[in-house]
């Protein structure tokens, strides 16, 4: 069996990490069992990744958990998402303080039910001072929704006068990743290769990773594989690979 971590030049790694989870549904469609049988056996692929991510000196790392989009899917399912995401909080805490990850979460958080909502900001302030890693989950998300909201915020600055020109207007203070380093590199699992409405600002120059393992199946090595593709890539931000080498 191959050891990927072992390949992974730590030099090399990326800071920001930011996964789509996708292929719950359909991984447990094959086994012939419903949808949130899938989202229960993603909760060990959320766990193993965060792992991985921590022991290899990841310092960020950003999951899709809900979209925006995601309350139009069956009640039966959103009530099951929603009732696992608090026993899932409840459960992990012990990990998270063990492995000193801190976590973070980002979205239109008030519109999630109460109980999670209260659940979430209580392991967010319970794991606030640690520091090996900071684990953001993406909650009642999405890019467009997030840039409409700093929108928002950028024209009561205009109004109040804290921002006096369009020039001066620093986009990035205003969205809801404010103090986080923008992802550099993106994984998506179970084969679709789109972005979904994630991350379209702070996305613009990652590198791109698809894999056909579906969420539930998505493990340690599988994390390792894609860094090591990603320490393949050459990153130029426009400029030209003659420039980059000077």
């Amino acid at each position: 069996m191959t050891d990927f971590k072992s390949q992974i030049d730590l030099q090399k790694l990326p800071k920001h990490v930011a996964v789509i989870m996708d292929g719950n549904g359909r991984w447990a469609k094959r086994t012939g069992m419903p949808r949130i049988f899938g989202h229960r056996n993603g909760v060990k692929a959320v766990r193993e990744t965060t792992e991985a991510a921590a022991e290899i000196g990841v310092k960020y790392l950003t999951l899709y958990a809900f979209s925006t989009e995601n309350w139009s899917r069956p009640e039966a399912e959103v009530n099951a998402l929603m009732t696992l995401l608090v026993a899932t909080l409840g459960k992990e805490l012990k990990t998270l303080t063990k492995n000193d990850i801190r976590l973070n979460a980002i979205g239109d958080l008030k519109r999630l039910p109460k109980d999670c909502y209260n659940e979430l900001i209580k392991v967010i302030d319970q794991t606030k001072h640690h520091q090996r890693m900071t684990l953001t989950l993406a909650l009642n998300y999405s890019g467009r929704w997030e840039i409409q909201d700093a929108m928002r915020k950028a024209a009561f600055a205009f109004k109040s006068g804290d921002v006096v020109n369009i020039e001066e207007l620093d986009i990035e203070q205003y969205l809801s990743t404010q103090g986080l380093p923008d992802p550099e590199f993106l994984i998506r699992t179970s084969g679709e290769q789109r972005l979904s409405n994630y991350l379209l600002w702070q996305l613009a120059y990652a590198e791109f990773y698809f894999t056909e393992v579906m969420w539930p199946d998505f493990r340690k090595d599988d994390f390792y594989k894609a860094l090591l593709d990603y320490q393949d890539r050459e990153r130029r931000f426009g400029k030209t690979s003659e420039q980059l080498n000077v």
